[in-house]
């Protein structure tokens, strides 16, 4: 273990480890609250019409790809900087790089899954009232998805364009 290099602050592998961190919680934290939301609002729609379940069920678990997309990026940045091996390498700007990252993402699919969260909320009152208007009701929250694909690509270039570069 002494080999790993992340048991000081100096070290750029510790930054990695601590971005990777921030992008799976935020992602991680802001999916759980916003799937507590539209399951908890699914439930009041459904006590009153079961038979919604099916078309309820995507608007329900759409807010929780955010919580994914972090994990994804996490692993990426860990991968990229050899923590699947023994022997993790990156220098200081590498790492610092990572903790912004992992910063930024983070906070952007956090806030991503409250957005659609709100949105699939929304949706789903579309769906009680109007059960024939579920496919478009999807569409709703999945213009905020966009956002949350996007913000994955970017940080899927940057671990690759970072990971390449020695700072």
């Amino acid at each position: 273990m002494e080999n790993l290099g992340w048991q000081s602050l100096s070290t750029g592998p510790a930054w990695v480890v601590i971005g990777a961190v921030f992008v799976a919680a935020f992602g991680s934290i802001g999916s759980a609250i916003a799937l507590g939301r539209t399951t908890s609002h699914s439930a009041g729609v459904l006590s009153e019409k079961p038979e919604l379940f099916g078309k309820l069920l995507v608007l329900m678990a759409l807010p929780g790809t955010q919580g994914f997309y972090a994990f994804i990026i996490a692993y990426l940045m860990l991968q990229k900087f050899g923590f699947t091996s023994s022997n993790p390498e990156a220098s200081l700007g590498q790492g610092i790089s990572m903790l912004l990252l992992g910063i930024v993402i983070g906070v952007v699919q956090f806030r991503s899954a409250l957005s659609q969260g709100q949105s699939a909320v929304g949706s789903i009152d579309l769906t009680g009232k109007r059960p024939e208007e579920s496919g478009r009701a999807i569409l709703l929250p999945g213009l905020v998805e966009m956002y949350a694909v996007l913000a994955f690509l970017v940080a899927f270039l940057v671990i690759l364009w970072v990971g390449g570069k020695a700072f």
